[in-house]
């Protein structure tokens, strides 16, 4: 087959999906603990497989102790442990990076996009290749707290340029669905507040990403149970801040609770505003769909702290898989409310100023 054959909303579509599925598989690395089954890069173990025994990594290890893990030189994984963190490398590099480049050489073959479309899809292969370095960086810093959430924050960048690259071409070859065309008068008035709303919702996610990985973080409310540590905190409202690191918890559930007010009275106001027959209602599903994720994804965080159990040593263990969906919800709310304020910009008042500057000739 011919790769001048292949459409590029079809193939940054598929783009789309498969960046979903990397950074779901990143969220399966964390919840099995398994961020340093790969000590090196590009290589795991020196090898390019993920089959290696406890007495392989030992080995290793023994012939590389800058490399010995941060739980200490005793400590080996599991061959799904490695698996999860080699198939996510395969995945990034060996499958999304060749395809993001076939993309860019397919827009730059394709006459009827527009510049913008060239310009996007050039950032997109920018980012890959600056993600395959933050995930050199986060291996070799030990997946320190900071090096996960900046990786996660490239990769969610990374996403939304692949969303605007697909918004770009359906609207240069006049292919757009209904769910994205706005009425322009309701989308300009609400475009700078939706900006913001993208805003507050990454920086809870990326403050989210820094509590889970810091250790001990998790901990910052308490494992009290209900009520005390969740919605409380350590049994009160409010702690005071004095360790940023240690309470990261207390600050990420500040930010989610301004957020989530911020949703509701926008969601209130847009859709008393799209009560009028001279706007559309099409924005208001968005963000009330956007809001009702987001609240539910609240209580998802609240079940993940209350199903803490301490263990002997004074630790607590939590149900991962809450934790996981937890980051998969964060996300979606985020993709969401960017992916229309995208619109908004490269669909609706793109189409307006056409019309504009049209009626003007």
């Amino acid at each position: 087959m011919r790769f001048e054959r292949v459409k590029v909303e079809k193939l940054t579509a598929a783009l789309i999906v498969l960046t979903v599925i990397v950074i779901a598989a990143g969220g399966v690395i964390r919840i099995y603990d398994a961020g340093e089954s790969c000590p090196d890069w590009p290589t795991c173990f020196g090898t390019w497989g993920f089959d290696i025994s406890e007495e392989d990594q030992n080995e290793w290890f023994e012939e590389n102790p800058d490399e010995i893990d941060s739980r200490g030189s005793w400590h080996t994984y599991t061959s799904f442990q490695i698996f999860t963190e080699w198939i996510h490398r395969l995945l990034a590099g060996g499958v999304l990076g060749p395809l993001v480049l076939l993309n860019f050489w397919l827009v730059g073959k394709d006459e009827e996009l527009s510049k913008e479309v060239g310009i996007v899809s050039l950032t997109s292969v920018i980012l890959i290749l600056w993600q395959g370095f933050l995930g050199f960086l986060t291996v070799k810093m030990d997946n320190l707290h900071w090096s996960v959430a900046l990786h996660l924050a490239s990769a969610l960048l990374f996403l939304m340029c692949l969303i605007w690259i697909w918004l770009a071409t359906l609207r240069d070859k006049e292919e757009l669905p209904t769910w994205v065309m706005f009425d322009p008068i309701l989308a300009k008035k609400w475009k700078n507040r939706i900006t913001l709303l993208s805003f507050g919702t990454f920086i809870t996610l990326f403050v989210g990403v820094f509590v889970s990985t810091t250790p001990g973080a998790n901990q910052g409310c308490g494992v009290l149970g209900f009520p005390n540590s969740w919605p409380l905190c350590n049994s009160s409202l409010y702690e005071g801040i004095t360790n940023f690191e240690a309470q990261s918890q207390i600050i990420h559930r500040l930010i989610v609770g301004i957020v989530g007010l911020i949703l509701l009275f926008t969601g209130y106001i847009v859709w008393k505003e799209s009560g009028d027959e001279k706007y559309g209602t099409l924005i208001c599903k968005w963000i009330w769909f956007s809001t009702i994720l987001y609240l539910l994804n609240m209580g998802l965080g609240g079940l993940y702290v209350l199903s803490a159990k301490l263990e002997g040593d004074g630790l607590a263990v939590y149900f991962e898989l809450l934790s996981f969906l937890h980051l998969m919800l964060a996300s979606l709310t985020f993709v969401i409310i960017t992916t229309l304020l995208l619109a908004i910009n490269i669909v609706t008042l793109y189409k307006k100023k056409l019309i504009r500057d049209n009626s003007n000739q």
